[in-house]
């Protein structure tokens, strides 16, 4: 057997060319005149004629809603006035007692953490869940 006994698996397919005679002929699938049956006749997406644009009409929206939420700070004596002995304290919780309000349309209410601080005292055995913590309040926890 020699190179020129090889032959291919599966024979190139040749590209149709319209416009040429034959079955494509006249306006080979561009309809009849017009911007987009001219040769490099393409327009832009969102392009409204002479219209001004959708982009264009809608109102400019200022300012920038980041999809982070900045931690909410707690500190060790309004858990110590709110919760009672043994209660756990998390983001529901704090959001079931109304002492915590997320904005509804925000979406950065899906990524809110709660940070407890080491202000003040607390007397209380309370559980934490979810919850970020200072070093100083991970102490005093960690004490009673």
């Amino acid at each position: 057997m020699q190179i020129h006994h090889l032959k291919r698996p599966k024979q190139n397919k040749t590209k149709k060319r319209v416009g040429r005679g034959g079955k494509r002929g006249t306006y080979s699938g561009r309809g009849c005149k017009g911007q987009k049956a001219r040769s490099g006749g393409n327009i832009t997406p969102g392009f409204e004629g002479q219209d001004t644009t959708l982009v264009g009409r809608s109102p400019k929206i200022q300012g920038f809603t980041s999809p982070k939420m900045a931690n909410i700070p707690l500190s060790l004596s309004f858990l110590d006035k709110h919760f009672a002995t043994g209660e756990t304290v998390s983001l529901k919780t704090l959001t079931e007692k109304g002492l915590i309000k997320l904005n509804k349309r925000s979406r950065a209410r899906h990524n809110a953490k709660v940070k407890i601080l080491a202000t003040g005292k607390l007397t209380k055995k309370l559980q934490f869940e979810d919850c970020l913590l200072s070093q100083k309040a991970k102490e005093i926890i960690e004490k009673i």
